[in-house]
């Protein structure tokens, strides 16, 4: 009944959702917000879908940092699984994550350049990523260079939407964005990859992986490259120059598991991965005094991650895993002369973590308690010399599951250690109830803190930016309410969360105001008919900073779009598989390129075309062709995005 009534509102329902976003104003109107309630009541409708994937996992992680069926999670998570990660083509992890529910994304041009993820319109700094449970990212900026992870080895991702520091420690503020690597097969399996496309783009990729007695390994490589397009569009930048910014990625993956008996599992795994790109900079200091037109600047980012992973199972009832990593990030940037390559100067940006966490779960009947010792230090090295260059963060948590039939409860207390600012105790409270078959609603509590990054505290004065070491931890309460429904073809939510930050710090003045309220809804739905699924998602955000300074007070948060409307289909005939996605989104907010004060970026609607083609076996082709429409578009002010681009690749596997 309830998949009857969706197909009958589905056409007026989509139409009311585009003409709220086509209002393109700061606030949504009233009828906006009665349909939004409406929606969030009755979510039959399939106003919204979730780009999700057609294939779901039974179980995730990253939620509650134990393996939880899907059915009795409580927080809001979304699964990209391999075969959405199998069509990307050209499309990097940064686009991949923006198709998904409640996240945003910026990127300084091109088809590889430096990204921030919002999360429920949270800043970039504010959500932490993971790689096999290791954390990875800047210590200065506090972001993670998303465009420089691969996607090619990747088995799947989770994405945890909501404050979450009592599970993860300080930054969880918008969520956690956990990055799952793929596992070696039992038996020898190979794979190569070529794919080439508009603007140079270019891909070669191998794996092998195999069981050999107790030892199973896996080994990966990507190299991509493209000659891109101009990354600055704005002829009054200060760097503004119009020749084709390109990018070469090369990176590697590795995975050792040796099963030591059927109870005690130790993993050793590393993810490499070093990318050049050219953007548009002049040197400062400039001892070649070089221009916009003569300057040739290249981002060189890297990522080292190694983690040493021991599982076991002592009892029936009783698992432990200690895991000890170490993750750099390295921001490097050099200049050079057009004319013939002359050394003008360079900067670095490095950072590196050393991370130990000791976890053991004890399952209790149908329930599981939880307690993790962590810790980590973080060290700077940097070109820029800064007041303190470490931390160290250690914490502890205790977390308890109590599931029943119709009632599912996670309680979490985290207390963490700061050396620089002390120490801070975090909780957080969720639950879901049964209401009928399929059907829950769900409800949290909780807060979350963030230490303010290097940068923040200790960068030199510029005439856009200036370190404040008087600035204090963020602190922030947030709450959410919603409703869920999963069955064998439909699956749906619709969640509203408010989150209030006080003592916000504003990533672009660095300015402390009295708080920032991060409020919004995600409406999300998934229909599989037959060879045919649809699926898409709304957001309505509305991030807010208050200040006592009438001139910063009641601003929204740049860079974070009100409303955005985001869908795929997904339709097989055989071995022949056609997709299409789009994704509308209202204007923005963002900072001039000269002068100060904001300017308003257009809303835009994009659209994501391919197919791909088993043509044997162990063939398989695929033709990816996004921005179909050829949009002019800019996620960051004076910032290009590629136009339309096709790209064809052909895999083979045994």
């Amino acid at each position: 009944m309830c998949l009857l009534y969706a197909h009958a509102l589905s056409g007026k329902t989509v139409r009311a959702l585009l003409n709220c976003i086509l209002l393109m104003k700061t606030r949504t109107s009233r009828a906006c917000q009665v349909m939004l309630s409406a929606l969030s009541l009755t979510a039959c409708s399939i106003a919204t879908f979730a780009q999700t994937n057609p294939t779901m996992r039974d179980v995730v992680v990253t939620a509650s940092r134990v393996e939880t069926p899907i059915t009795d999670v409580t927080a809001d998570v979304t699964t990209i699984d391999r075969e959405t990660l199998d069509r990307a083509g050209q499309t990097s992890l940064r686009e991949v994550l923006g198709q998904q529910p409640g996240v945003q994304w910026f990127g300084s041009g091109s088809y590889r350049s430096s990204t921030g993820i919002y999360l429920r319109g949270a800043s970039p700094s504010q959500s932490i990523v993971l790689v096999d449970g290791i954390r990875i990212g800047s210590a200065t900026q506090g972001t993670a260079a998303i465009e420089n992870i691969p996607l090619d080895r990747i088995d799947h991702i989770e994405i945890l939407r909501g404050a979450a520091s009592a599970l993860y420690g300080p930054d969880a503020v918008g969520g956690v964005i956990q990055i799952f690597t793929k596992n070696p097969t039992q038996d020898l399996q190979a794979s190569v990859t070529v794919g080439a496309g508009s603007n140079g783009q270019l891909k070669s990729a191998a794996a092998l992986s195999a069981t050999t007695g107790i030892f199973s390994y896996g080994l990966g490589v990507t190299q991509e490259k493209a000659t891109g397009i101009s990354t600055n569009i704005n002829p009054a930048s200060s760097g503004f120059n119009a020749d084709a910014d390109g990018f070469n990625s090369l990176s590697w993956d590795a995975k050792l598991i040796a099963r030591l008996n059927t109870d005690q599992t130790v993993t050793l795994s590393t993810i490499q991965s070093q990318t050049s790109y050219q953007f548009d900079a002049i040197p400062s200091p400039n001892p070649l005094g070089l221009t916009k037109a003569s300057s040739d600047a290249w981002s060189k980012p890297v990522l080292n991650d190694v983690a040493l992973k021991w599982d076991a199972k002592w009892t029936s009832d009783w698992t432990s895993t200690v895991s000890l990593g170490t993750a750099d990030d390295q921001s490097v940037t050099e200049y050079f002369r057009l004319s013939d390559g002359a050394f003008g100067g360079s900067t670095k940006f490095n950072t590196h973590r050393n991370q130990v966490s000791w976890q053991n779960s004890l399952h209790i009947g149908n329930d599981v308690l939880t307690a993790i010792l962590d810790a980590r230090n973080e060290s700077v090295d940097s070109s820029t010399a800064y007041k303190v260059s470490q931390r160290d963060i250690s914490g502890t948590m205790l977390s308890y599951a109590w599931n029943r039939p119709v009632w599912n409860v996670l309680a979490v207390l985290r207390e963490d250690e700061n050396s620089q600012f002390g120490s801070f105790v975090d909780w957080a409270l969720s639950g879901g109830y049964k209401v009928a078959e399929g059907l829950r609603t769900v409800a949290s509590l909780g807060t979350s803190y963030q230490a303010p990054t290097f940068n923040q505290l200790y960068y030199p004065s510029t005439p856009s930016f200036a370190g404040n070491p008087a600035l204090t931890p963020q602190r922030n309460r947030a709450s959410e309410l919603g409703l869920k429904y999963d069955a064998a073809n439909l699956s749906w939510s619709a969640i509203t969360y408010y989150n209030e930050v006080q003592g916000f710090i504003d990533p672009a003045t660095n300015v402390q105001s009295s708080k920032a309220v991060l409020q919004g809804a995600t409406l999300s739905a998934q229909i599989d008919a037959g060879d045919t699924t649809y699926a898409a998602s709304y957001d309505y955000a509305d991030p807010r900073s208050y200040s006592a300074t009438p001139s910063l007070n009641n601003l929204r948060l740049v860079r974070v779009a009100q409303n955005v409307l985001k869908g795929s289909v997904n339709h097989r005939i055989n071995a022949f598989h056609v997709f299409a996605e789009f994704n509308l989104s209202s204007e923005r907010e963002d900072a001039k390129v000269v002068g100060s004060g904001r300017e308003t970026l257009p809303g835009y609607a994009t659209l994501n075309v391919g197919a791909d083609w088993k043509v044997r076996k162990d063939v398989k082709l695929l033709a990816r062709l996004n921005n179909a429409t050829d949009t002019s578009y800019m996620l960051a002010n004076g910032y290009s995005m590629p136009g339309r681009n096709l790209f064809v690749s052909m895999v083979w596997s045994n």
